[in-house]
Order: C-alpha cells, then sequence, then structure tokens
C-alpha cells in the first residue's frame, strides 16, 4: 500500500502539470498504469485477487522515454532489436494477464481449470486457434472471452513476427527533418536527403 501510494502521487502529479490531464490519463498505458496502482491501493480488500494486474505497470516502465534511452545506451541487444523486444514484452504480459483473468474465471470452462498449467495452456490454444477441445467455455461469457484472446492475441503475435522478419533499421535522428529510423548503412536521410553518421555498433548512441 505504501508503494502504491507513492505511484498514485508521482500519477496525479505527472497528469495534474498537463494542458489536458484527462485526455492523457484516458491513454491505453495510462489507464494500465493506473489499475495497477489500485491493485497495490487495494491490497488488504483484494486479498492477492487480481493482483497478477500489477505486471502492468511493466508496460508503462517499457514506454519510458528515460528508461527506453537507458537501455539502448548499455544494452546492445536492445538497441539492434527494439522493435523485436518490446512486441515480445507486450505479448508476455499479454499472456500473463490472460492467464490470470482465465484461472480466475475457471468455472467459465468445462471442464474446470484447476492450476495455471491449465490456464496457460488454454490462453495459447486459443491465441494460436489450435482448439484441441479439451477446455470448452461453457456460455456466452466464456466464449467471448476466448474470441478476445484469440484477436488480441494474434494481433501481438504478429507484431512480433513483423519485429523479427522485416529488414532491421536502426534509430538516428536526422540533425534537418528528425527523422528517427534508417537503413543499417544509410548515408543520406531518405526523407529530406541531409547526410547523417550513424554510429557504428561499438559506438554509443
Amino acid at each position: 500500500m505504501a508503494f502504491g501510494a507513492v505511484l498514485l502521487a508521482e500519477f496525479i502529479a505527472r497528469h495534474a502539470i498537463r494542458e489536458r490531464p484527462w485526455h492523457t490519463a484516458l491513454r491505453p498505458l495510462e489507464v494500465a498504469d493506473f489499475v495497477a496502482i489500485l491493485t497495490l491501493l487495494l491490497s488488504p480488500l483484494l486479498q492477492h485477487f487480481l493482483g497478477f494486474l500489477r505486471v502492468l505497470r511493466m508496460l508503462r516502465l517499457l514506454n519510458s522515454a528515460r528508461i527506453a534511452k537507458s537501455l539502448r545506451e548499455d544494452w546492445d541487444l536492445f538497441r539492434q532489436n527494439e522493435d523485436a523486444v518490446m512486441a515480445a514484452a507486450q505479448l508476455i504480459v499479454f499472456l500473463f494477464i490472460m492467464t490470470g483473468i482465465v484461472f480466475e474465471l475457471r468455472w467459465l470452462l468445462r471442464p474446470a481449470v484447476e492450476n495455471y498449467g491449465d490456464a496457460l495452456y488454454f490462453v495459447v490454444t486459443a491465441l494460436t486457434t489450435t482448439g484441441f477441445g479439451d477446455f470448452v467455455p461453457q456460455d456466452t461469457s466464456g466464449r467471448m472471452l476466448a474470441v478476445f484472446i484469440m484477436l488480441a492475441g494474434v494481433t501481438l503475435f504478429l507484431r512480433l513476427a513483423q519485429a523479427l522478419f522485416r529488414p532491421r533499421k536502426v534509430r538516428h535522428p536526422c540533425p534537418s527533418c528528425g527523422l528517427q529510423r534508417h537503413e543499417t548503412d544509410a548515408v543520406h536521410c531518405k526523407s529530406c536527403g541531409t547526410l547523417i553518421n550513424i554510429p557504428n555498433d561499438d559506438e554509443s548512441i
């Protein structure tokens, strides 16, 4: 609860200084951050129920400009594969959250899910649209949950595949137009033609 109070104060202060606080506070990442904070503040009431939602704060941290900058400077793998790392993290968070939700709502499935392993198995089979049929939603609510897992999960999986297999680009702001992404062997900015000097992998960015 103490951590939750500190994070809530930071959350309120961060949005209070903005010109349109409600507009920014309703962004998906900010809503996820607020839900994670609530699970800390309401710990005595929830009694660990829905505590797994705290992992949502990972999305907020990964999208922090300061942390992303630090990771680019200190971790070569992140700098070279930033899009893939971010897509993989989002997919992992989705699997973690949906596994927790399925476990808490296990009465919607037949036969009932007995542990987190069964819940993860159901989420993965639904996400990949394999559907072995050993866990079957009992009513419309369960089927809608399975549909959501399929649609959202496949979208995140395709984003990861796209990040892994598309041509790699490096982040380096063009001094003239500010374009961030360029081919690894680019000499000129493809947007404005300005000469750019992209550091080698062994140089700091």
